[in-house]
């Protein structure tokens, strides 16, 4: 008598490592299926912004409704947790104002959460038109480690320029999360690839991981969600490097995942 197996259906490979969340008013409730495309770590963009608390305990005013943190440290796309600490919606503002985000950022990342928290990230993004950007050396030194920042080039000053000029201050245990700029048509996905390997050759590759911008310019102004044909090939370019959909709750809804998916 013959003895039959059944094969194991297969299971596709992951198409990206994580999220990225930018809280506000509209996403409190944060819900997706974007661990349906291999997402387990979920990069919470800031816990403070504005002076207003997404968690409590913070001594400063809570926005409206609280996320739920109990239920998001559960959901399989946030079983790891890289949490943002002060930041403001400006980046003007946000600049004009690192040494007081800083401090407070050290006191937020002491505070207790049901988080399965990852590393620590300090939300004011650098570019290489931002002349005080290096002090940024001195201003995170207190806080806790594993830590990113992010970083673009909005000058366009090209990917070996960006890399040395990093190289040139950030501190060694300091990590980057590189904005890809295919979402503002800053560059293509392969300009972008080549941005993330001068990048890893300069930093380290443990030290970078890749922002997928999943947004597209808006005809009437504003951003829009990017479909799956436009997102597909920013995947495909920077394959091989940890890849962070951004972000999740506004431009990655379940049929843009389900779509995704399906071109896998």
């Amino acid at each position: 008598m013959a003895l039959w197996r059944t094969r194991a259906p297969e299971v596709p490979p992951p198409l990206v490592d994580g999220i990225v969340w930018q809280p506000d008013n509209a996403t409190v409730g944060i819900a997706g299926r974007w661990d349906e495309l291999g997402a387990h770590e979920l990069l919470v963009q800031w816990i403070v912004v504005d002076g207003q608390s997404f968690v409590a305990d913070a001594g400063l005013p809570t926005v409206p409704v609280l996320p739920d943190w109990s239920r998001i440290a559960r959901e399989p796309w946030a079983s790891q947790v890289i949490l943002g600490l002060a930041g403001r919606f400006g980046e003007r503002e946000a600049r004009a104002d690192i040494a007081e985000l800083a401090k407070l950022s050290w006191r937020l990342a002491y505070l207790p959460t049901p988080l399965n928290i990852t590393g620590w990230y300090f939300p004011v993004e650098v570019d290489p038109t931002w002349q005080e950007a290096p002090r940024l050396a001195e201003l995170l030194a207190p806080l806790p480690r594993p830590l990113w920042i992010s970083v673009y080039d909005s000058a366009n000053v090209g990917a070996a320029t960006l890399a040395d000029w990093l190289a040139g201050w950030l501190p060694a245990d300091i990590g980057v999360f590189f904005q890809d700029g295919v979402g503002v048509h800053a560059r293509t996905p392969t300009v972008a690839r080549e941005y993330a390997d001068a990048l890893a050759e300069r930093l380290g590759r443990e030290r970078l991981r890749v922002i997928v911008e999943a947004f597209r310019p808006h005809t009437e102004g504003g951003f829009r969600a990017a479909v799956a044909a436009e997102i597909a090939p920013q995947i495909a370019a920077l394959k091989g490097y940890p890849l962070y959909l951004f972000d999740g709750p506004h431009y990655v809804d379940d049929g843009l995942v389900e779509a995704l998916g399906n071109r896998a």
